[in-house]
């Protein structure tokens, strides 16, 4: 081969080389990390015994079916929300929950209203089971706000308790915690949000036991339902 062909193809080959170290090397710069999963958990089994102690529920309390909450739009997917201006929502790239919020709150709050010892019996729907009355919730609002400093996180909770005979709203309640975040990363937002939960899970709980109590001292008896239906 002749010489000077042999020395540029030698140099286009050192040269494509370097182009594609070149680009390696970025691609693994830029790579993304991998993605975080975060949870809503229930406080007590890790910073102790809640408040709420149980009362001891008479056999003749009411049983409360807690129907599974709802999200608004915007709310109801594993994305963890931040805002940063009104109105705009925006979400982490590479940081989720591991469920969505609705759905991981649903075990807390039967957990939470049973600890108060209001009620006979506290179940999740659905379920073979019959109770008197009925709880709904719906998240209004669940998100990391960096408008200002430290950032902060917002739970708002709607809730109402209903007359299962009648289908008559018995109480509602509007709940909203906000809660300083330890650090301004998704994480610290995680601490935050599993903090303002707990706060309005103890609310929420307080609430049923003391619309029922209310319900009853002015002579406003739960009806009973029984315990099974019949078969024929």
């Amino acid at each position: 081969m002749n010489p000077s062909l042999a020395r540029v193809a030698l140099l286009s080959a050192a040269g494509l080389l370097l182009v594609f170290g070149a680009g390696c090397s970025a691609l693994r710069q830029t790579a993304a990390p991998p993605p975080g999963f975060y949870s809503l958990d229930d406080a007590r089994t890790k910073t102790g015994p809640s408040t709420h102690s149980p009362t001891g529920a008479s056999i003749d309390s009411p049983t409360l079916i807690i129907n599974p909450p709802h999200a608004v739009s915007g709310y109801d997917s594993q994305r963890i929300i931040y805002v940063r201006e009104a109105h705009k929502l925006e979400y982490f790239a590479h940081s989720e929950w591991v469920d969505t919020p609705a759905r991981m709150l649903a075990p807390l709050i039967v957990a939470a209203v049973e600890l108060s010892g209001a009620f006979r019996a506290v179940v999740l729907a659905p379920s073979a089971a019959t109770g008197e009355l009925r709880l709904d919730t719906e998240i209004t609002r669940l998100h990391h706000d960096f408008s200002g400093r430290p950032s902060r996180v917002r739970f708002t909770l709607r809730a109402m308790l209903v007359d299962n005979r009648t289908r008559r709203i018995v109480a509602s309640h509007e709940f909203d915690e906000t809660v300083a975040a330890p650090s301004e990363t998704p994480y610290g937002g995680v601490v935050a949000a599993n903090r303002a939960v707990q706060t309005v899970l103890e609310q929420l709980a307080s609430f049923c036991a003391e619309a029922l109590a209310n319900r009853l001292s002015t002579g406003s008896e739960v009806p009973k339902l029984p315990e099974s239906i019949p078969t024929r």
